[in-house]
């Protein structure tokens, strides 16, 4: 598998340990002291490490921090939105279509003078 596919895979599986760890709490968890949410976002965020260390060094072999970067928010935007969606039962909005044309303006600039291997 080519460094890059490996690095979005693995930035994916990063990205939805990350959205549960940051925010399924609050629909959870709401109920409960503050100290038992971070502790079970810790919990959760352990794995968001496992996968984001390595994707960010595989990555990095073809790729520079700030194309990492970019992938990186296009990815939590992909991610989030279904989580939204479906995990907090909140509305789909159109703001998430702009947001993506936005963020694939930053693609087209971070990447459009570096070929990717």
């Amino acid at each position: 598998m080519s460094p890059v596919l490996t690095t979005v895979s693995l930035l994916v599986l990063s990205n939805i340990f990350m959205l549960f760890a940051w925010y399924s709490h609050l629909r959870t968890l709401g109920d409960k002291p503050v100290w038992i949410a971070i502790a079970f976002s810790w919990g959760i965020a352990l794995f968001e490490y496992i996968f984001m260390v390595p994707a960010n060094r595989i990555g990095y072999t073809v790729l520079s921090v700030a194309q990492l970067k970019i992938m990186q928010e296009v990815i939590t935007l992909l991610v989030f939105v279904p989580f939204v969606v479906l995990f907090m039962k909140e509305p789909l909005k159109l703001d998430y279509l702009w947001a993506a044309l936005c963020l694939m303006g930053a693609v087209y600039f971070a990447f459009r003078q570096h070929g990717v291997a």
